[in-house]
């Protein structure tokens, strides 16, 4: 599974809905994530991934969408 296909599948857990047709689509003010499923989805993508997100470097507007999510995970990949 590709990296786009397994953030979608975090995401999915998470909001409950397939977000595969709504990458552009803000999760924060659409109410489909919160401050408290972000953290959960921080660690999930951290576990998944090896990447290092720190909660305190966590910035909404970086990671407000699927899309960015997908190319936020595909920089902190290549950064390692």
């Amino acid at each position: 599974m590709d990296i786009k296909n397994e953030v979608l599948a975090i995401l999915q857990e998470l909001t409950g809905e397939d977000l595969a047709d709504k990458m552009d689509e803000n999760i924060f003010t659409t109410g489909l994530m919160d401050s408290m499923a972000s953290v959960q989805m921080l660690l999930n993508l951290q576990e998944k991934f090896a990447i290092d997100v720190p909660v305190s470097e966590f910035d909404r507007e970086e990671w407000d969408t699927p899309a960015k999510i997908v190319a936020k995970v595909e920089n902190l990949e290549n950064e390692q």
